[in-house]
């Protein structure tokens, strides 16, 4: 166990201190622990647990996960070229009256698209709506576009494909897309997200009181190809039919993102009459993204093999006292904190079984039927999914779509400080995690 969370810490520090090169960080060491487990090695360093057998590196990989990702990646890059959301932008903002509402809008807009659509893309899509407003008024566009930023990360949680993390827990807990919606008869994610959102937005409303200037857009986006918006709704329609399908195929999710996303390819390659159409597409998919998550899937599967997610979740229990409150708590405004300063796909990734073992401890305890287990294990696994979404947006490296939007920003020569970012994301952050910690514990306590 030592020297399992050894490697672990040593991974994690990496990650941290080599951002552009986490996923071969992450594939050394999931090979490490394959090495460490073979016969020879382990006599020769006195190991008597198997980290990770040759035979389960495949077994280990949520390959739904990963083909759902993937998909979703190609068709979202299709649908961003198609310029649709361009054209639903624009919409917004004809009927805004002035900065403020346009602001509010748009961060609603990001919010909306970024529930079904990977929030980086959604950034991509809103702010260059955002950079033409301050270009005509002559204002920076910094805190439009970062409100933008943290409205996308907001919403990531409130579907299955909306982001990694719901991916992951999707995969881990086997919930639907529907599930997000209503689970166990209760209101799921989805709405909470949604009062959560509200929340933050009269944040910006009082952020953004002063700017009244009126704003106007006269030219309108033209869309020509109407396909990849039929694609990506055949995906979102495919995916609530498959969830109530109890006897699906595990691999249903990925087959259906990933299926639309070919034939999307394909049709692109068709009509362009060129084999780069296929390697344009490609190119838009996070192979990088991809390759960190198969790895850390066989990483977390090997320190749990080794006992360490067991010991982390027995610590929870002795701190908390097997207190369900204190519990909660602990993990989401834990995973908040956390999450300001962290990527979020690896701890999540680490604290899902965690919260399990914590989960089925507590049910064994108190006496607990599968249903209240269930139900508890639940509540645990939308903190950490609330917190560990909602945290990124603390602080300007907490989340892949605010350093896009500093990106985007520093292009047009604007250098965004980290109290400028923090101004609109702290209280940002406070009012939309307050509203979900309290609405979970009210919900499914």
């Amino acid at each position: 166990m030592v020297l399992a969370l050894s490697i672990f810490l040593l991974t994690y520090i990496l990650l941290l201190s080599f951002p552009k090169s986490r996923a071969y960080v992450a594939t050394g060491a999931a090979i490490l622990f394959i090495f460490l487990s073979f016969h020879d090695i382990r006599v020769l360093f006195n190991i008597d647990v198997v980290f990770m057998p040759l035979d389960g590196v495949f077994a280990a990989i949520e390959w739904n996960v990963i083909l759902m990702i993937f998909g979703t990646m190609g068709l979202v890059s299709l649908f961003i070229e198609s310029r649709m959301p361009a054209l639903m932008a624009d919409k917004i903002i004809q009927k805004t009256p002035n900065v403020k509402w346009a602001v509010i809008a748009l961060a609603a807009f990001a919010g909306l698209i970024s529930a079904f659509v990977d929030n980086v893309a959604t950034v991509l899509m809103v702010a260059p709506i955002a950079l033409t407003i301050a270009k005509r008024l002559k204002i920076s566009p910094v805190s439009m576009i970062i409100a933008i930023a943290v409205a996308s990360n907001l919403e990531g949680a409130a579907t299955l494909v909306g982001d990694t993390t719901s991916i992951l827990l999707g995969g881990y807990a086997n919930l639907t897309f529907s599930d997000f919606f209503f689970y166990l008869g209760k209101p799921s994610m989805f709405w909470i997200n949604q009062v959560g959102l509200a929340a933050a937005l009269l944040v910006l409303l009082r952020v953004f009181r002063k700017d009244d200037q009126p704003v106007s857009i006269n030219e309108t986006t033209v869309v020509t190809d109407f396909v990849p918006s039929i694609l990506m709704l055949a995906m979102l329609g495919l995916l609530i039919t498959a969830s109530f399908i109890p006897s699906a195929p595990a691999l249903t999710n990925g087959i259906i993102c990933t299926g639309l996303m070919i034939i999307g390819v394909i049709r692109k390659t068709i009509i362009k009459k060129d084999k780069a159409a296929f390697v344009e597409t490609m190119k838009d998919v996070d192979f990088f993204t991809l390759l960190l998550l198969a790895s850390l899937f066989v990483v977390v599967k090997s320190i749990e093999n080794a006992g360490v997610i067991a010991a982390i979740s027995e610590g929870i229990l002795h701190i908390a006292g097997g207190n369900v409150f204190v519990i909660f708590t602990l993990i989401l405004w834990g995973s908040v904190l956390l999450s300001a300063f962290i990527d979020n796909i690896p701890y999540v990734a680490t604290m899902l079984p965690v919260v399990t073992i914590i989960a089925s401890n507590i049910a064994v305890g108190s006496g607990l039927d599968l249903a209240g287990e269930k139900q508890l294990v639940t509540l645990l696994y939308f903190g950490l999914l609330a917190g560990a979404t909602l945290g990124g947006n603390m602080t300007p490296i907490g989340a892949s779509a605010n350093i896009t939007a500093i990106g985007i920003l520093r292009k047009e020569g604007y250098e965004v400080k980290t109290g400028e970012f923090m101004r609109i994301g702290v209280p940002f952050t406070l009012a939309a995690v307050t509203t979900a910690y309290l609405l979970l514990w009210l919900i499914w306590s």
